[in-house]
């Protein structure tokens, strides 16, 4: 029975408080919704590719793969007629862009329908009839879904164009293929079937297979076929499993959305401010209630529940609200996540949310863990009081001020934490962001302290200006220490990362500007267009790299081949370059000899690697690495180390000799020219676009127009950065609207009897407005070392360890400003509301309530 009184005591209690309780959960929302939002981007962007993965892999236990120029047809031929071979299939896989519809990137799988049973079940039972024949003899036929085909705008017997490199093929849709359930609706989306030899025609691999495909038996017998089938094997040809693609592009993509959910974090942070405020306003308000319950009786344990309690309420609430709320923001950021990945990384199409059981679970942990750790000291403080204490409001406050110092200490311990993780000699990310939120959790605890040395130093000074009002609205704030402590702490930490990202997306930008401006020294850049932006892996039309490099009007020009190659089984990007007669070496070097490494890499087995490739993989100048080449696994000797961020994975760079001698690829990706002393460059890009005529649609750009192009794929990549610093602003401004309605609710009769004795309406805005204020300012000052601090962790650290990239940290005042103005103004607009109330308020009213 009283346990039953209790819990409808909480429940009226926060029924009694609207918009509180409206705020505490909205906090508790947002902080969820970020974080499952962005963990159902990441997640659904690698689902989607792991289900393309596995819908082209089929039921293969082994693969297998050549060198970037992919097999020669006749090793499929000479695995079938080895002795005891194993059940095989040849595939062609590529990707093209589609030109009608949606204009979607498209997976083209060319198979052989005789050998593809064992693997793939394309036809499902009661799916469409194929007609063979006309499949496998009509040139460009292929078989698409019926959801494929609605996006598209085709039907069946209709012409389909998609552009591969810049060249416009077309096929014909001679069936459309109904799946038999909705996961393989969605596996099979955006796929393209057709025969070998037409991918082969379609994606210019003629005479090649991208791999062949093999099934294996299970334990023992299959590993002795193996080892009975690798000797045989040409040179230049792996065995590998299907996992091993999906695999290396998780860790290819593990920096980047690691770094994503880190930050996705600190808006939960935020909101356990508010959590925190929310529960220690509820126990304040109800000091006097609380005592008389255990003056007459309720015990330490019984009062402990129940505020806990109240937070398990508000916690469930707010959970499934940020569930909720994160599937609908996922939807969003799945778009975000799925064009930096596809500008960065590798081509994925992604077509939906997916909802993992896994990051639904996690949220629920987070909002009610987060939830209920920022009630237990409230709920301690709550259950441990005597009676007596517990009835005087004054209690709290002389807690409060009497604890800032001990804080402080304990606040000074856990930054001097902080910064021995992020010293610790190591590469993994985990110690450097506990390094990072011990930073600000340290700096959180010195806030109360700073907060009451400040706001009476400011008492002087405000008092000066704006008189009695001005020193009432500073002691308000030392007063209400409890109070508006906790509110400062989520204000600075929300405007602290955005001083910090802020700095960092500046410091990088910064970097790369400077590096594009050393790299960029052609006057014309052509290439065609790629699937990949960052990559740049297309090829020229046979011939039309030698005619663009003939334009009348070029002094000199250079080109470059990028292709991926397996680097330990990471796919890295290797790039060939012939520099002609050009004397420009647009390469600056962290590690080798600029008047020698040039020379140097003349030799057969020698490269350089960027950055990146060589912090991952603790590679120097004397180092080697072995790349699988079209003649099989060959080690190169490192000669130097070059800054590069293009690309976070890392690249190799190598002469064009050097790459012909190991690779059997002739092509060309880019060519770079060099205008004749007098020649007007907009004129040469004219002509070379007339030159390339209708053959291939090449891009064709200015040095200027390559530089704002790759700075606007920079800036398109920090979006959803930018996104989630809002979104932890918000979530801080909550907290101080919070805040401050309490202290207008718990202040209502001191305000009163302000009010009773002569204050004007007016004057009461104004004492509002001021303490606002300087809450605001209090919380700016806290906010820039703090942020430079984050900005350098940032820079220094977590990029370092993430990336490999050496950055300069930029202090900009601009972003400094800003995080003020931010401050102040979130303050202010969070002020107007109790401003307005405590100003309407009825001073007879309260005082009778007195």
């Amino acid at each position: 029975m009283r346990q039953r009184l209790l819990v409808r005591a909480s429940l009226r209690h926060l029924g009694s408080h609207p918009w509180l309780t409206a705020l505490s959960l909205l906090g508790i929302a947002l902080g969820v919704a970020v974080v499952v939002s962005i963990d159902l981007a990441n997640a659904s962007a690698m689902r989607a590719f792991e289900r393309s993965t596995d819908t082209v892999a089929g039921r293969a236990t082994h693969q297998l793969v050549g060198g970037p120029s992919g097999l020669p047809e006749s090793v499929y031929r000479d695995v079938r007629l080895l002795p005891g071979a194993p059940v095989s299939a040849p595939v062609v896989e590529g990707h093209v862009r589609a030109r009608s519809g949606d204009q979607r990137i498209l997976t083209v799988l060319g198979v052989d329908p005789f050998a593809e049973a064992p693997f793939r079940s394309f036809v499902p039972r009661g799916g469409g009839r194929v007609d063979m024949g006309t499949f496998l003899t009509e040139p460009g036929a292929v078989l698409l879904t019926q959801r494929t085909a609605q996006a598209l705008g085709v039907k069946a017997g209709e012409p389909l164009v998609v552009g591969v490199e810049g060249v416009a093929k077309q096929l014909r849709v001679v069936t459309l293929l109904q799946p038999g359930d909705e996961n393989s609706a969605r596996a099979m989306e955006g796929l393209v079937l057709t025969d070998v030899s037409t991918a082969q025609e379609v994606l210019g691999q003629v005479g090649h297979l991208s791999r062949i495909d093999l099934k294996l038996p299970d334990g023992k017998a299959g590993e002795a076929q193996l080892a009975t089938l690798r000797p045989l094997l040409p040179e230049g040809v792996e065995v590998v499993r299907p996992r091993a693609r999906g695999n290396a592009v998780e860790q290819m993509t593990r920096a980047f959305r690691t770094n994503l959910t880190a930050l996705s974090l600190l808006a939960l942070v935020v909101g356990t401010f508010l959590i925190y405020n929310t529960m220690t306003f509820s126990v304040v308000q109800r000091r006097e209630q609380l005592g008389r319950l255990r003056a007459v009786g309720i015990t330490r344990r019984e009062l402990f529940a129940l505020v806990l309690g109240e937070a398990a309420v508000l916690g469930v609430v707010g959970t499934v609200a940020g569930l909720l709320l994160g599937v609908m923001m996922g939807r969003g950021l799945v778009e975000l996540v799925t064009r930096t990945l596809n500008d960065l990384y590798l081509v994925v199409s992604v077509r939906g949310l997916s909802l993992e059981p896994f990051t639904l679970a996690k949220g629920v942990l987070l909002g009610l863990g987060a939830t209920l750790a920022a009630a237990l000291l409230p709920a301690w403080e709550a259950a441990r009081s005597a009676p007596a204490v517990t009835l005087r409001r004054s209690t709290l406050e002389d807690v409060s001020r009497n604890r800032a110092p001990r804080l402080a200490l304990l606040g000074l311990l856990v930054l001097a934490l902080g910064v021995g993780l992020l010293a610790l000699p190591t590469p993994e990310l985990l110690p450097a962001y506990g390094g990072l939120f011990s930073v600000l959790l340290g700096s959180s605890l010195l806030v109360p302290w700073l907060t009451g040395r400040l706001a009476g130093l400011a008492a002087g000074p405000l008092g000066r200006p704006f008189g009695l009002l001005g020193r009432m609205a500073a002691r308000g704030v030392t007063s209400n220490l409890s109070r508006t402590a906790v509110a400062l702490a989520a204000l600075m930490v929300a405007v602290a990362t955005t001083v910090g990202v802020g700095l960092m997306v500046t410091s990088f930008r910064g970097t790369v500007v400077d590096w594009l401006e050393s790299s960029l020294q052609a006057d014309v850049y052509v290439s065609p267009p790629a699937l990949v932006t960052r990559r740049g892996g297309a090829t020229f039309a046979p011939g039309l790299a030698e005619q663009v490099r003939a334009t009348p009007g070029v002094a000199s020009s250079s080109t470059i081949r990028t292709v991926q190659v397996r680097v330990d089984g990471v796919p890295t990007d290797v790039r060939a370059m012939d520099f002609g007669n050009t004397p420009v070496r647009p390469y600056r070097f962290k590690e080798g000899d600029p008047a020698r490494v040039w020379k140097e890499l003349e030799a057969p087995d020698a490269v350089l690697v960027s950055e990146p490739f060589a912090f991952h993989r603790r590679l120097g100048v004397g180092g080697t690495i072995e790349l699988a080449t079209d003649q099989g696994p060959r080690r190169f000797r490192v000669v130097g180390v070059y800054f590069d961020y293009g690309s976070d994975t890392g690249t190799v760079l190598m002469l064009r000799d050097t790459y012909l001698l190991h690779f059997e690829d002739a092509r060309v990706s880019g060519v770079a020219l060099y205008a004749a002393p007098g020649q007007d460059v907009d004129e040469l890009v004219t002509r070379v676009r007339e030159r390339a005529g209708n053959v291939q649609a090449l891009g064709v750009q200015s040095n200027r127009a390559l530089r704002e192009l790759s700075l606007e794929v920079f800036d398109r990549t920090f979006t959803i950065t930018h996104v989630l610093r809002l979104l932890a602003v918000g979530v801080a401004f909550i907290g101080v609207l919070s805040a401050l309605m309490a202290l207008q609710l718990e202040r209502a009769r001191e305000l009163a009897v302000l009010r009773a004795t002569g204050l004007t309406p007016r004057q009461l805005w104004g004492l509002v407005s001021l303490q606002t204020g300087l809450l605001g300012l209090l919380a700016g000052l806290f906010s820039l070392p703090l942020g430079v601090a984050l900005a350098y962790v940032l820079v220094h650290v977590i990029n370092q360890r993430s990336f490999g990239w050496t950055l300069q940290l930029l202090v900009t005042g601009d972003v400094l400003t800003q995080a003020m103005v931010l401050a102040l103004s979130a303050a202010a607009l969070a002020g107007l509301y109790p401003s307005w109330k405590m100003s309407r308020a009825n001073p007879a009213l309260a005082l009778r309530e007195e």
